[in-house]
């Protein structure tokens, strides 16, 4: 080697710092017996005051107040999240997300998918010895899609203006497993002989379906309001989800009518499956505050949520309605069209053509149900992808050209 190096040229700052005699020191002021040495980690010196102790430069660096550096009211767990963001390992909350979008729209997909079942089978003349039945096998699908959606639009408006008490832990444990309990009931029900009182029946469908969707409308906000804590294409899992859930109640169908062509046997297994999706949120839901990922972005959530505690002040909803009513109008014209075919009018569309590829049996499952989730579905995906336009639109497009020419006039 060229040069001759000493050994302290190596030493680092800590070593440096207990070497020095005269450097300050933290004591245990309590110890007398303390005996002093030369390489002694306390020495005689206290530091004593108010001043902050030093965790690392990047802690101290974060400008937080005294009380937060000091570790009033911060855990070890939290502060490390903040000096160390964590990223979603194995897009795992991505997926849980995704998982809970499937569960939010999986009530309604499973009522209105199973029309055959309760018209060719429940309510049925064959089944039940009741030509007049047939009345009621034909309300099916628009008694469901009225049953379904009435209570849901009304929670779902309700909670815009006045939102639901109570953690979000409650709501969402409470809408899974009431959805959870009608979802086995519906299973009983598959199983029971209900021939001798078929229009009771119809009714208590319909009754568990009002039930099912007023807990799932609770759910439903609950799992956007879990998304609005995380990135924004956590919220698009979740959209994303209810159109998988579309295609896969669909497919659900499709499997368990060929698989067992008895219409009874065939509705057990497809409710069980609902079952075990509402129970797969339900368990997901409670490994979420495991993920670090996760504790990280509700740390910041309840962050912003205190700052904003003793605020008095209400949304300006008109103003936003204002800014964005051409999209607004373009949503619900979409929803409003969409909804008064799909599924009261496509479910009723029946094969003409004897010498088509679908069997009968199935043509409303696949033509009907399985096409509209699909492009629904594939819609979801490409929607991040392909982009028209700027993202702010013509409006916000002129709205930085205004800011761009008023700032340099200034300049000028």
């Amino acid at each position: 080697m060229a040069g001759t190096y000493k050994k302290q040229e190596f030493l680092g700052a800590e070593e440096h710092l207990l070497k020095d005699s005269n450097a300050p020191r933290i004591v245990a002021k309590d110890d007398k017996n303390c005996k002093l040495k030369t390489y002694s980690t306390f020495l005689s010196r206290d530091i004593i005051g108010s001043e902050p102790v030093r965790l690392s430069p990047g802690w101290e660096g974060t400008g937080r107040p005294d009380d937060e550096l000091n570790f009033k009211g911060v855990t070890m767990d939290q502060a490390d999240l903040e000096l160390n963001p964590p990223r979603d390992r194995l897009n795992i909350v991505y997926f849980i997300m995704l998982l809970h979008g499937i569960g939010a729209l999986m009530p309604w997909n499973m009522f209105i998918t199973a029309e055959g079942y309760f018209q060719k089978y429940k309510l049925s003349p064959n089944y039940t010895g009741d030509p007049n039945i047939t009345y009621y096998g034909n309300m099916y699908v628009g008694s469901v899609c009225f049953a379904a959606q009435i209570p849901n639009l009304i929670f779902n408006w309700v909670n815009v203006f006045i939102p639901f008490s109570g953690s979000m832990t409650t709501r969402i444990v409470w809408g899974l497993t009431i959805q959870a309990v009608i979802f086995v009931f519906t299973v009983v029900m598959a199983m029971a002989d209900t021939s001798g009182f078929p229009i009771p029946f119809f009714w208590m469908t319909m009754a568990s379906v009002v039930i099912l969707n007023t807990a799932n409308g609770i759910y439903q906000n609950s799992v956007f309001g879990l998304g609005a804590k995380l990135p924004g294409k956590y919220t698009g899992a979740i959209v994303l989800g209810t159109n998988i859930s579309g295609t896969l109640t669909a497919v659900i169908n499709i499997l368990t009518r060929v698989m067992t062509p008895n219409l009874r046997t065939a509705a057990i297994y497809y409710f069980i499956t609902a079952l075990f999706i509402i129970l797969a949120c339900f368990d997901t839901y409670f490994a979420l505050p495991i993920n670090r990922f996760y504790r990280y972005h509700e740390l910041l959530a309840n962050k912003e949520k205190t700052k904003n505690v003793g605020r008095k002040d209400r949304p300006p909803y008109l103003k936003i309605i204002r800014e964005c009513s051409v999209q607004l109008f373009n949503i619900f014209f979409v929803f409003f069209v969409t909804l008064a075919l799909f599924p009261a009018v496509q479910s009723g569309i029946r094969k003409s053509d004897p010498e088509f590829i679908v069997h009968k049996d199935l043509y409303s499952s696949i033509m009907c149900f399985l096409t509209f989730n699909v492009t629904a579905m594939l819609g979801s995906l490409l929607a991040p992808i392909l982009k028209f336009g700027g993202r702010e639109g013509k409006g916000g497009a002129r709205r930085n050209h205004r800011e761009r020419e008023s700032k340099r006039d200034k300049r000028e």
